[in-house]
């Protein structure tokens, strides 16, 4: 028998939320169009994409606008925060809807995209669309960022992972669930590359050579700021970020799925000085240029479950 306190049933969640990442992926941003019809034309917009979304190969996320204009409410969704100060830029820019796609390969990819797309017509447009591939990928189920460094070294994993990642004792429509962060952040390569090998390492708390923390490291690289133990309370995410690359411009697609934004915006604010002035130095050679949030509606036999909107389940 759950409990409040137990994670959600495996059957209730977006399976592609915890599975590795894939080779390659589209991140795909929705808004709604100037003459969206209204909820009743919204609704059968979402009605038709629910078929198309198994959780696994296209996962879908509603943003906070898109909540309020049917009407409804979801407990904890609000709107990403402006956390800009202290010498760096956190913006915010809030999102209607967010399909991360993934797959194998990208010309599979364009053509789920155009399926997504037809489905939410006329109602919503496209407004942003990025690539993104996995890079120098390990037995271990760790992909490199493009400076090298492993990403997601402490990320939960088993019933960890679905406690930090998926809503739990909320009920119905709720449970399984999960609240996504993403941000696009560029990566300034150059002022990496002309870093010393030391620096590098300080700047991210890590010897690029085996990911070996550091403990001298200082208390501006980035394991220090953003280490989930040291919260209170702890302040775990599940990570599923992936590189991406557009002409000669790159960086990662930071995707941060939890029970909550809480623990999401404890390290953010911790990165962007918000807590005792100091920045996290990933801001000397990357920055975010876009944030968002969304909420990740839960599974039912099998199919997309947007009861918390109004909608009945495909």
């Amino acid at each position: 028998m759950r409990t409040d306190s137990a994670p959600a049933p495996a059957t209730l969640y977006q399976p592609g939320i915890l599975e590795p990442v894939p080779p390659v992926a589209r991140y795909v941003t929705f808004a709604l169009a100037d003459a969206s019809g209204g909820p009743a034309a919204v609704k059968e917009a979402l009605a038709r994409l629910a078929p198309l979304v198994n959780g696994s190969d296209v996962v879908v996320g509603i943003g906070p606008s898109l909540v309020n204009a049917l009407g409804a409410q979801v407990p904890n969704l609000h709107e990403f925060p402006d956390l800009s100060g202290h010498g760096v830029k956190v913006p915010s820019t809030p999102g209607t809807l967010w399909c991360w796609l993934r797959g194998s390969d990208l010309g599979d990819l364009l053509h789920i995209t155009r399926k997504v797309q037809k489905a939410l017509a006329p109602a919503f447009v496209v407004r942003h669309v990025t690539d993104a591939f996995r890079h120098a990928w390990s037995e271990g189920g760790h992909g490199r960022d493009l400076t090298g460094f492993e990403d997601g070294t402490e990320n939960p994993e088993g019933e960890k992972a679905e406690e930090a990642a998926f809503a739990h004792g909320l009920g119905d429509g709720l449970d399984g669930s999960s609240y996504v962060a993403v941000q696009q952040w560029l990566h300034d390569l150059d002022a990496f590359e002309a870093l010393e090998d030391q620096q590098r390492d300080f700047h991210f708390g890590r010897r690029l050579s085996d990911n070996e923390e550091l403990e001298d490291a200082p208390e501006t690289a980035h394991v220090k700021r953003t280490a989930q133990e040291s919260f209170d309370p702890e302040a775990f995410v599940l990570r599923r970020s992936m590189p991406w690359m557009m002409s000669m411009q790159a960086g990662l697609m930071f995707v941060a799925f939890g029970k909550s934004f809480y623990a999401f915006e404890a390290q953010m604010k911790r990165m962007a000085g918000q807590d005792d002035g100091i920045t996290d130095a990933l801001f000397k050679i990357s920055k975010p240029v876009n944030g968002s949030y969304f909420w990740c509606p839960p599974m039912r036999d099998g199919h997309l479950d947007l009861r918390r909107l109004g909608l009945g389940t495909a």
